[in-house]
């Protein structure tokens, strides 16, 4: 199995798994990338909370798909080049908010992405989230805006 169709099975997996998770984002977790004041903050919480491990540049760590020796992933890129652009508003909130074990239900998970709840507001979630997407090339946030609207259609 190539490590496309892997990553994109693991990406669905996710998505399920965060349908039943108990935290559910607030109703105002949209990304706002066009948005001025909204990405302006977003960058100044990158720069803060997110770039010593992501990249100034939003280019993640070397050899990111890779478990290093502590068995943990180096953390992805955020540019166009990464899979967070694969995971729609809601997931990529969740996973910011809760980090990845207990946004996945996951309880075993080992990251060292950590959990930003009582870190950062929910606004400065969206915020981030909303300036990691501003700087995505036009047709990538095309496409994340495509699967956004798969991901609502199959809510009930």
């Amino acid at each position: 199995m190539t490590r496309h169709i892997a990553f994109r099975l693991l990406s669905m997996a996710c998505i399920v798994l965060l349908g039943a998770c108990d935290a559910g984002p607030p109703a105002g977790s949209r990304l706002l990338p066009d948005d001025a004041p909204t990405v302006a903050l977003g960058r100044k919480v990158y720069d803060a909370q997110c770039a010593a491990c992501h990249g100034a540049q939003l280019q993640g760590q070397p050899n990111w798909r890779e478990r290093d020796a502590t068995g943990r992933l180096p953390a992805p890129p955020h540019d166009a080049t990464g899979h967070t652009w694969h995971h729609p508003d809601e997931v990529l909130f969740r996973l910011t908010k809760l980090g990845v074990a207990r946004a996945a239900n996951l309880k075993d998970y080992v990251s060292a992405m950590p959990a930003y709840e009582g870190v950062l507001s929910d606004a400065e979630i969206v915020a981030v989230l909303s300036y990691i997407k501003s700087q995505w090339p036009a047709d990538i946030r095309r496409k994340h805006d495509e699967l956004n609207a798969s991901a609502a259609a199959q809510k009930p």
